[in-house]
Order: structure tokens, then C-alpha cells, then sequence
């Protein structure tokens, strides 16, 4: 399991800040988890899992959903 911080979910998502914050205040992003203090990280893997969920509602809603 590997944490990444904020630039570095940025740089993996192509999302902005805000954005990331947007749709975790909507429940359609991983939450981070606290590191220490103020300090906080999202688990790698749950932020490639929400990417690859993207891609699938794409194929799905172009292939009609077959």
C-alpha cells in the first residue's frame, strides 16, 4: 500500500484542488486519511480504483450499456 499526497493525486487524476474537494464533499472521491497533525494522503490504490470506475461508466455508456 502506498500514500500519495495532494500534487501527487493531482498530477494522477488531472483533477484540480478544488475539484478533488468538491467531489469528496459529494462522497464521489476517496477520502484521505490523517498522516499526522494536519498532514493527510489518499491510498494510491483507492484513487486508481475511482479512475478505472470512471473509465468503465465511459465504455459503458458507449457501448449502451451492454
Amino acid at each position: 500500500m502506498r500514500l500519495i499526497r495532494l500534487p501527487q493525486v493531482k498530477d494522477l487524476t488531472g483533477l484540480g484542488r478544488s475539484s478533488v474537494y468538491k467531489l469528496m464533499a459529494e462522497n464521489s472521491f476517496p477520502k484521505p486519511v490523517t498522516l499526522i497533525g494536519r498532514a493527510s494522503a489518499w491510498v494510491e490504490g483507492e484513487v486508481i480504483e475511482w479512475m478505472e470506475e470512471r473509465v468503465a461508466e465511459r465504455d459503458s455508456a458507449f457501448s449502451g450499456g451492454s
